[in-house]
């Protein structure tokens, strides 16, 4: 009779994306650097992911790895990416450049000018994007039009995973669809 194979611990991982080291677009694997609480240092992540973003929360579950290259790595198996709640991280992840017509700029003041109801402005009214000076129709419609592409990126991987596919395979999925 065979031994079954020692099964790793699970660990749960969460905290604030600070940078993405790499993503590739094809196969969603990403190396990711995340504050984490109680860690004095950025940890490094590596898993798969349709879309990241820096000021995003992320919640992982994996186990901890020591690369012999790169060190001490958390792989995850699973990423749930959860968008920021807090201002600093709200600007953050719009500055980004994730959604087409926001850059570091303009996220500070869309921030300044909403605060945590940025995301309902945006994604609900944003004809009260008019309101700020400098942006015309063109700039409002780019930017709501960028943010339901990006919405529905995340709708697809939250149902995917849901249905208990793991991330990769449901990254491979999203691009097949898109």
């Amino acid at each position: 009779m065979k031994e079954a194979p020692p099964t790793e611990n699970v660990e749960r991982l969460a905290g604030s994306l600070e940078r993405v080291t790499f993503h590739s677009e094809e196969t969603g694997f990403c190396v990711l650097r995340v504050k984490v609480a109680g860690q004095r240092d950025l940890v490094t992540v590596t898993g798969a992911a349709a879309s990241v973003t820096p000021g995003e929360y992320l919640e992982c579950t994996g186990s901890w790895h020591n690369d012999r290259t790169h060190g001490m790595q958390f792989k995850a198996g699973h990423i749930q990416v959860v968008p920021p709640t807090t201002l600093e991280g709200i600007e953050k992840y719009l500055g980004s450049g994730m959604v087409h017509g926001i850059g570091h700029h303009f996220a500070k003041v869309l921030v300044k000018s909403f605060g945590e109801a940025v995301f309902d402005v945006i994604e609900k009214h944003p004809e009260r994007l008019l309101e700020l000076p400098g942006i015309g129709r063109k700039r409002m419609e780019s930017v709501a039009a960028a943010w339901v592409e990006q919405k529905a990126i995340r709708e697809i991987m939250v149902f995917l995973q849901s249905h208990g596919l793991g991330t990769a395979r449901a990254v491979r999925i999203y691009r097949i669809l898109v």
